[in-house]
């Protein structure tokens, strides 16, 4: 697959392939299998994703991750459930932390990206599919259960 997406990259005139990965989540791809396929490492943020790069032009400049995360995360006080519909699972992720604040009394707002340019400038993580954030402090950015939720919630309140 991953020599099918650089065939189709090459024939489309692209500069490169990029993936974003995260070592610390199951449900990211592991970066190892990149690497073996020539993907070289360009960036890191403070929430464990690396951004992979395969060149298909040198270029002296590599792609980055934006480094304003605390900026945007201080942005948001109440509970905000931060999400692009792409994945199936958002809407149990939604619904879970939905469920954990109704029963801690928290409401909660949602803001669904609509396009690139709300998610690139507003999207807490690189991770732009689901980021929760209450009270100026990234909750997650993956799915939680609902009693897993109530207790991050909680430490925050």
């Amino acid at each position: 697959m991953i020599k099918r997406c650089l065939l189709d990259a090459r024939n489309n005139a692209k500069k490169g392939v990029i993936v974003v990965t995260n070592p610390v989540t199951s449900w990211t791809p592991s970066k190892e299998i990149f690497l073996k396929n020539g993907f070289q490492l360009a960036d890191k943020d403070p929430f464990h994703f690396e951004l992979l790069v395969y060149q298909l032009e040198q270029s002296s400049s590599l792609p980055f991750f934006p480094a304003d995360w605390d900026e945007r995360i201080s942005k948001f006080d109440d509970l905000i459930i931060l999400c692009s519909f792409q994945c199936p699972y958002v809407d149990i992720a939604a619904e879970n932390i939905n469920t954990a604040a109704a029963k801690l009394g928290i409401p909660v707002k949602i803001i669904d990206f609509k396009n690139r340019e709300e998610l690139m400038t507003i999207s807490p993580t690189p991770y732009g599919v689901f980021s929760v954030v209450y009270k100026k402090k990234l909750i997650t950015f993956h799915r939680l259960t609902v009693h897993s939720a109530m207790k991050r919630l909680n430490a925050i309140m």
